[in-house]
């Protein structure tokens, strides 16, 4: 209950927050203007270019909310004294972790209903299997934002704030989101199935693109990354 609690009162904070809005929805939804109406994406795509951007874009919107948001967000909350004054309340560090992971995927997935109207609107129309999507949402989400406290626990604030960061840019264009893993010259070609982003974009192009039931591997990447990142977040977390 203590947790459910905390998940409302993290989740209107965020909202409440201007850059957690502008990250969250605005440039979500621009980068999917972006992609689906210029030529970034190749031409070889034809008529799958505005699927694949969704699926893109939507990659993008989990890593950018569940990891380097989060990760920043709790270190600097460290930093500030904002999780120390929180342990003086009932709410232990298993609730408090679980009532922001809560928070980061109402919001998520509040970004993505916007990402997904806005690709209705310019006509997109999902696949018969696209609602399958919502597995490797709710997976991604989790695993991430335990990467995010794993990486939030072992660092200092400036420090998380530059590692989130570079490793938000570098997943982007070498995890298999905005290239995909096949089209990487090796070794980065074999390297991106298994990080958490390239697992996510096979899982989303697969639901949201063929309309296909999620493979097995991602999804395992994606519970592999959720498993070691947790254990290491409960051995490094902290509050002050």
């Amino acid at each position: 209950m203590r947790a459910w609690a905390h998940a409302g009162w993290e989740a209107r904070l965020l909202l409440r927050n201007g850059e957690q809005l502008l990250l969250t929805f605005i440039i979500p939804v621009g980068l999917l203007l972006g992609l689906a109406l210029t030529g970034l994406l190749p031409d070889a795509y034809g008529d799958e270019r505005l699927a694949r951007s969704v699926a893109t874009v939507l990659t993008v919107s989990v890593l950018s909310s569940a990891f380097t948001s989060l990760a920043i967000a709790t270190g600097f909350e460290r930093r500030s004294g904002a999780l120390r004054f929180l342990s003086t309340t009932p709410l232990g560090r298993v609730d408090l972790l679980a009532g922001k992971a809560l928070a980061t995927a109402a919001v998520t997935c509040l970004s993505t209903l916007a990402v997904l109207v806005t690709a209705a609107a310019i006509g997109w129309r999902p696949p018969a299997g696209a609602a399958w999507a919502v597995v490797p949402l709710l997976v991604g989400i989790a695993s991430l934002a335990a990467c995010g406290f794993a990486l939030a626990g072992l660092m200092r604030a400036e420090a998380v704030l530059a590692v989130a960061n570079g490793a938000f840019l570098v997943l982007l264009m070498f995890g298999g989101v905005i290239v995909p893993a096949d089209s990487l010259p090796d070794p980065l070609g074999a390297i991106a199935p298994w990080l958490p982003s390239g697992a996510l974009a096979a899982s989303f192009t697969e639901t949201l693109v063929d309309g296909a039931v999620p493979s097995a591997g991602p999804l395992l990447v994606l519970l592999a990354w959720l498993s070691g990142a947790a254990l290491l977040a409960a051995r490094t977390f902290r509050w002050s």
